[in-house]
Order: C-alpha cells, then sequence, then structure tokens
C-alpha cells in the first residue's frame, strides 16, 4: 500500500518508515531529511495545499509530529490541516498522539489531570495532545488516533504489543517506539474499529 509519514525525522515518524519499507510497502516521507528507500517530500502539515498534493493516491498518512516548546498550541490547527486535505482526498488518517486523553488505569479521571503521569513540566505538550484529540473529533475526515503508554522511548523491536481503548494499559506502561511503529502499521494494514486506542509493549513477567 502507498503510506505517507508526516512527521519522518522524529523518534516515531522515522521508525514508522522503516516498519513500513520493511514490509514492502510505497513510502512518502514528509521531513527535512532523507529517508532511505521512501520518497521525500520537504513541507509542513499545516500547508493544505501541499498534503493534499502529498495525499494523492496514498491510501494512508501517519502524523507523527511534535509542537516545539512553547508552540504546542498549533498542534490543533496543524491537525486539522491535515486533516482537512485528506478528507480531499479520501485519505485515511492515523494520528499518533499522546497519553493525556486517556483515562487513568481503573479510574474515571484522564492521565492529563494525574501528576504521576504528568507533572507540571510536561503539561502544555500533554493538553496539546487533548486539543489533537478534539480537533479530530470535530472533524469528518477518516481518522483514528493512537495513544501510546505512559513511557515511549527507542528500545527493542519485539514485534508485539498489547492493545487497549481508551484507558492506559500498566503492566508496564511502556513500549519501545520501534513496537509502537509496529502497530502503527498493523492499523493501517488492518483498521481496527476503535476510533481512539492505545498500546503497550508485552507484559512483564
Amino acid at each position: 500500500m502507498k503510506i505517507a509519514v508526516v512527521g519522518a525525522s522524529g523518534m516515531v515518524g522515522s521508525r514508522v518508515v522503516a516498519e513500513a519499507l520493511r514490509r514492502g510497502h510505497d513510502v512518502t516521507a514528509v521531513h527535512r531529511t532523507a529517508a532511505p528507500g521512501a520518497h521525500v517530500v520537504r513541507g509542513d502539515a499545516a500547508d493544505r495545499e501541499l498534503m493534499a498534493t502529498v495525499l494523492s493516491g496514498v491510501d494512508g498518512v501517519v502524523l507523527a509530529t511534535r509542537p516545539r516548546p512553547g508552540q504546542e498550541a498549533t498542534t490543533g490547527s496543524t491537525t486539522t490541516a491535515l486533516l482537512d486535505a485528506a478528507r480531499t482526498t479520501g485519505t485515511r488518517v492515523l494520528v499518533v498522539g499522546g497519553a493525556a486523553p486517556l483515562r487513568t488505569p481503573g479510574g474515571t479521571g484522564l492521565v492529563l489531570d494525574d501528576d504521576r503521569y504528568v507533572p507540571p513540566h510536561i503539561r502544555p505538550i500533554a493538553e496539546a495532545s487533548l486539543h489533537q484529540l478534539e480537533a479530530c473529533r470535530a472533524h469528518e475526515a477518516d481518522w483514528v488516533y493512537l495513544s501510546p503508554p505512559a513511557l515511549l522511548e527507542p528500545g527493542e523491536r519485539t514485534g508485539t504489543y498489547r492493545r487497549g481503548t481508551t484507558e492506559m494499559l500498566t503492566g508496564p506502561s511502556s513500549i519501545s517506539a520501534e513496537d509502537l511503529a509496529v502497530a502503527v502499521v498493523d492499523e493501517l494494514e488492518v483498521p481496527g474499529t476503535d476510533r481512539h486506542f492505545t498500546v503497550a509493549g508485552p507484559a512483564a513477567g
């Protein structure tokens, strides 16, 4: 299938590109530097006209961008711009967001408001992920929102993961960026029924 990855130079985006290429997909990488095996487009996700051109003929697009510190307020508008372009081209959008919109484990509150997971210094980016999901919910495009667990960092590709819906997974609440990429490409290949879902790495023990 034809896949576009916006934010392809980042921790998640670069691994999604690698995973999709590994499976033989045709990948367009939207970022500032080259990715071996991928078609490279320099551009900004907020550029509706450019994104509509990039997404023409593409089966699925992954939005894996993060705002720079101090620019968190742009997240919602950037997401909406990409969704606008995707609606025009009929492309399915998978947004790799944040954990903040998830419900706390066994609770009714949001991860955003639990300082065990969101200390004050990361609250701006956590709030941005909530606004991002709200932008998706307000849009008519074909989208799905993936919330990673509490800890996401580079690591081993095991090829396995646990999948949940809107409650944070624990035991542990972590996943490697490599396994998150596996989950992303799995969702593109065989779409699930949940518009908002989460994943975590294999259970401890």
